[in-house]
């Protein structure tokens, strides 16, 4: 069950009490160099469910290596996770998604960071006796927009030639929350199936009453995997992990090509990357492109006011890109591109710790 509002705020105060308080005790200790036994602070980060997996895996070895740092990362979505940082609950977030004016507003003048991480296939994962489904672009945006109502309609049909399409009732399951992902999903439909889709694209978009929503990419898999005829789009980290099927997406190019790292991978590549570090893989062009491939970045604030927690996430960032091919290979995400992870490299060097 979703916390209330004031449940969640009154948990993070508690936690950030905690924070505040080991962060003061353990400043003395910490160098901007930033590893081994000099660093001792406690992090709190929130936001995209999507990196979550990765997050955990690198949070676990990153502490291992570095005892005095206590890391503690919540979900919530990235809508949540770029409002925390906003509001300073948080130290830093993650998101699927580039801030929006009013969310940047919202950090009233400050500056902040964009590290990518990641990337990864957004799923379209089914509940049907059917193997080896492949989708359109114009299909998906009739199907998530409750235009298309039964698994085998004739636009369906047209995508699988041949194969034998069951009456079942789709069920179009999505994110609660505000998420990245949904806005990475949306954002593939507006480009894909345009006059098929008009819903737009945004961490949330107005979803047909008829459909369902779920709590996470982890909410939407277990709904999915749980109901009979259910379609939803989930990350390939937790759609693997619930053993759900996912369709065959056609690409730019005209194929229908299967979400794996390495097709994620070769749209990461094909994407451009921005002087801040942001970038759109969505609907990339290339051969064995996956389209719907989402990027992911942790994001901070420049201007950093506490010494102690400042090298940690530093060091923390440091540590996911320096040893980004392994931690990736281990959580199924595709990795940066060697370019892409040199850049992010570099812009640590914009993140102002104090000296003392």
């Amino acid at each position: 069950m979703r916390l209330t509002t004031h449940r969640r705020l009154a948990a993070f105060a508690v936690a950030i009490t905690a924070v505040a308080l080991a962060g003061a005790c353990g400043s003395s200790k910490s160098t901007s160099g930033g590893s081994g036994a000099n660093l001792s602070a406690q992090l709190l980060g929130s936001g995209s469910t999507f990196q979550k997996n990765l997050q955990e895996a690198s949070i676990a070895k990153f502490t291992q290596a570095n005892t005095g740092v206590t890391i503690n990362y919540r979900g919530g979505g990235s809508g949540q996770g770029k409002s925390d940082l906003a509001n300073g609950v948080v130290d830093y977030a993650g998101t699927d998604s580039t801030l929006k004016d009013t969310e940047v507003a919202a950090f009233k003048g400050a500056t902040f960071l964009y590290f990518p991480i990641a990337g990864g296939p957004v799923t379209v994962s089914y509940n049907l006796g059917v193997d080896n489904l492949q989708l359109s672009g114009p299909t998906l945006g009739k199907i998530f927009q409750a235009k298309i109502t039964t698994w085998n309609d004739p636009a369906i049909a047209k995508d699988n030639p041949g194969v034998n399409l069951p009456s079942t009732k789709i069920t179009v399951v999505h994110r609660n929350e505000a998420s990245g992902t949904t806005s990475n999903f949306t954002k593939f439909l507006d480009k894909a199936a345009p006059g098929d889709w008009t819903l737009g694209h945004g961490d949330t978009v107005q979803w047909p009453p008829s459909t369902q929503g779920g709590q996470g990419n982890a909410g939407v898999a277990t709904i999915v995997k749980d109901t009979s005829g259910a379609v939803g789009y989930v990350d390939y980290a937790d759609a693997k992990a619930a053993g759900l099927k996912f369709a065959k997406i056609q690409n730019a190019n005209g194929e229908y090509v299967a979400a794996t790292t390495d097709a994620a991978s070769k749209a990461l590549e094909a994407a451009t990357v921005a002087d801040d570090l942001t970038f759109d893989p969505i609907d990339a062009k290339g051969p064995g492109v996956y389209p719907i491939t989402a990027p992911t970045w942790i994001i901070v604030r420049a201007q950093q006011t506490n010494k102690a927690k400042g090298d940690a996430v530093k060091a923390y960032i440091k540590y996911i890109l320096d040893n980004n091919d392994s931690l990736t290979s281990q959580t199924n995400y595709a990795p940066l591109p060697s370019s892409m992870k040199d850049k992010a490299l570099a812009q640590l060097d914009k993140l102002q710790i104090p000296t003392s």
